[in-house]
């Protein structure tokens, strides 16, 4: 009884003698007071009481009472017909809708086993096909995600190969004497274990944010000097790279109900990711104002800018724009300039050159964004033409 083809059948078949139990009622009440009328009445259309009418009483009630059982019997063949047809529909309606839910239901099972690739094909019936068009929604949905969940476990691997590469072969040198214990080497093992230290606070961070963990600790601040003390901390970045920053100071009154730490910790992870997107010659430019009940702040650069459909993209976690100054940073080429460290609070998201990125800084910067309430967007006038980041956040009553 449970199971959905057996209940269409029955539901036809009892619309069926639903049907056919109305229709014999009404006939069975109907058809011997109109039977009689007509008797009374006469086969010439008169009162039927001429000469003989008596007489003819007895012979009409037996034709009535043949004439009813004419009747019943005639409705219970029709009803039986009528069930019978009723089935047999039924269990063709019923197979059509189960082949097509069958369909649906094989591909949702290839999808519990991993073969997101597979596509429904869409049934004739709308609701079913809706259904279809849903499923394989699902299905490209876990696909990006099974891709997603790939490059991570690859990006995080490779993030941590190759420090540790580097620990061991120092290590190993300096075991077999090759290279000597001397503060310099000591230095570069220091330098990759901070370097693990950074991505698995990044990854931490990252868990948290998604997770709505991130445990804020909100007060009264202005979001402007917030902005521009974290974007000041990177200007000898900025004079080493050839890249001209420029901070407006904005007037006293932008204040929001934010946790300082984190939000400078956001415009940081910007403005170093403005600077890894901006060769020499460049502007960086950060900015803080508001707009109806908000605070905003932006940081735009004339580097390589995004196309339109990375305006999301890069919110992704692991997402990297290509572009010679993000080429650069994740190579790790160049040495930071000695005094440029960001503060223990921010050090953590700065993609400033010389560092490698784990590219989820963004992921992060969202998520903390979003936590106070606020979104952070991107926007872009096409590449090579630049981009800006603006972090809006809700204005303090």
């Amino acid at each position: 009884m449970n199971r959905l083809s057996v209940r269409l059948v029955i539901s036809h078949v009892l619309v069926a003698l639903i049907g056919g139990a109305a229709t014999f009622a009404v006939v069975r009440w109907l058809a011997p007071a109109l039977f009689d009328e007509s008797l009374r009445l006469g086969p010439a259309g008169g009162t039927g009481r001429g000469p003989g009418a008596g007489q003819g009483q007895g012979s009409g009630g037996v034709l009535r009472d043949q004439f009813a059982a004419a009747i019943d019997q005639a409705l219970l063949i029709g009803a039986v017909v009528g069930v019978a047809a009723a089935a047999i529909f039924g269990v063709f309606a019923a197979r059509r809708v189960i082949r097509s839910l069958g369909t649906v239901r094989a591909a949702t099972r290839e999808l519990a086993k991993g073969r997101y690739d597979l596509a429904v094909p869409e049934p004739k019936e709308a609701e079913l096909a809706e259904l279809a068009a849903d499923v394989n929604q699902l299905g490209a949905a876990l696909a990006q995600t099974e891709t997603t969940r790939m490059r991570l476990l690859g990006e995080v691997a490779h993030e941590l190969r190759t420090p540790l590469t580097v620990i061991d072969g120092y290590v190993e040198a300096m075991i077999d004497g090759v290279l000597p214990s001397s503060p310099e080497n000591l230095e570069q093992i220091s330098d990759e274990t901070r370097r693990l230290r950074r991505l698995g606070e990044d990854l931490s961070s990252l868990s948290k944010a998604e997770e709505g963990r991130l445990g804020l600790q909100l007060a009264s601040a202005d979001v402007g000097a917030l902005a521009v003390a974290a974007a000041e901390r990177l200007r000898p970045q900025a004079v080493d790279a050839g890249v001209k920053l420029e901070v407006h100071s904005p007037a006293a009154g932008l204040i929001a109900s934010v946790d300082a730490d984190r939000i400078a910790q956001v415009v940081t992870n910007l403005v170093g990711n403005a600077l890894g997107a901006t060769e020499a010659g460049g502007t960086i430019t950060v900015s803080a104002r508001t707009e109806a009940d908000q605070v905003l702040i932006e940081v735009a650069d004339t580097g390589v800018g995004l196309a339109p459909d990375q305006l999301e993209k890069i919110f992704e976690r692991f997402y990297r724009v290509s572009g010679s100054g993000t080429l650069r940073q994740a190579q790790g080429t160049e040495k930071p300039s000695q005094g440029t460290e960001s503060s223990p609070d921010t050090s953590s998201l700065s993609l400033s050159k010389g560092q490698t990125g784990s590219g989820i800084g963004l992921t992060i910067s969202r998520g903390i964004v979003r936590a106070h309430g606020g979104e952070l967007t991107a926007s872009s006038a096409g590449l090579g033409r630049g981009a800006t980041f603006t972090l809006a956040l809700p204005k303090a009553p």
